[in-house]
């Protein structure tokens, strides 16, 4: 059953259409948790801007790390981060792969080029860390240079902590099921088609290849000064919202806590790494 023109004519608050669907048995939960989702979406995003003047004022240095299996939801994510945010102190960074001169430099040189400068705040679509899960997956890379990278990479960011750049590593965790059903989702819309690629076409092929690398990494990148932030991403909606109150529970910015929301995320959805954590894409 739907609502009538008469039910509509009696409604005049959120709360009135509520009660005549609980009243004619109309469906309308996942309407209202859309709506739930949107509101509170809309009160981080008022934080997050908050939290953007701050940093502005403070002239700080901050770089937000987006790492997972293909189609995990960092994108999306990025995406309701950024929304709202002042363009000219915030960007994304997604590079593509390497030119023949940068595969003759330093790995980190590429990344070191768009880190943010003071007053900044910068996204990362996947960062350096495609060395260290991706590119030894998928045949990108020697041996010797994931070793090699591998050693380098908590000295790298020990030197980017003491210059005061902070970084904040998430990883998205999805299922393999899940990961499965949003690749059959993208190659049915047009829209998003050209998300799917071969290497999202092997990431089923190849799940245990990704997850031993994945454990690798967090192995020996996971530190005290640059620790990992495992967020279960099964639900893209939850992922969004979650991820936005970890980064905004991590500063006293000016503003904090004026919006109607939660600011502090929930521990079953964003966890520190611990060898016990518990993740979905293992």
């Amino acid at each position: 059953m739907n609502f009538t023109a008469e039910h509509l004519q009696q409604v005049k608050t959120r709360n009135d259409l509520i009660e005549i669907a609980k009243k004619n048995g109309i469906p309308v939960e996942k309407t209202l948790k859309k709506l739930q989702y949107e509101e509170e979406l809309e009160q981080l995003q008022i934080e997050m801007v908050n939290l953007q003047k701050w940093i502005i004022q403070k002239n700080m240095r901050l770089a937000i790390l987006f790492e997972g299996r293909d189609a995990s939801g960092k994108g999306g994510t990025i995406k309701r981060f950024k929304e709202h945010l002042n363009p000219r102190s915030s960007r994304v960074v997604a590079l593509s792969k390497p030119t023949r001169m940068e595969k003759g430099q330093w790995y980190f040189r590429r990344y070191i080029k768009v880190l943010p400068n003071p007053g900044e705040m910068v996204f990362f679509d996947r960062s350096w860390y495609n060395r260290a899960v991706v590119e030894p997956v998928m045949g990108f890379c020697s041996s010797e240079e994931y070793e090699k990278f591998m050693v380098q990479v908590p000295e790298f960011e020990h030197l980017l902590y003491e210059d005061n750049c902070i970084i904040i590593k998430f990883w998205f965790s999805v299922s393999k099921d899940e990961q499965k059903s949003r690749f059959e989702s993208r190659i049915q819309n047009p829209l998003k088609r050209w998300k799917y690629s071969p290497v999202d076409r092997r990431g089923q092929e190849l799940w245990e290849k990704y997850t031993h690398h994945k454990e690798q990494m967090f192995a020996k990148t996971h530190t005290n000064f640059s620790p990992w932030i495992i967020v279960k991403a099964n639900s893209k909606k939850t992922a969004r919202l979650e991820s936005m109150r970890y980064v905004l529970s991590r500063f006293d910015y000016d503003g904090k806590g004026e919006s109607d929301t939660t600011l502090l995320p929930d521990p079953n959805i964003v966890m520190r790494y611990h060898r016990s954590a518990m993740q979905i894409d293992v």
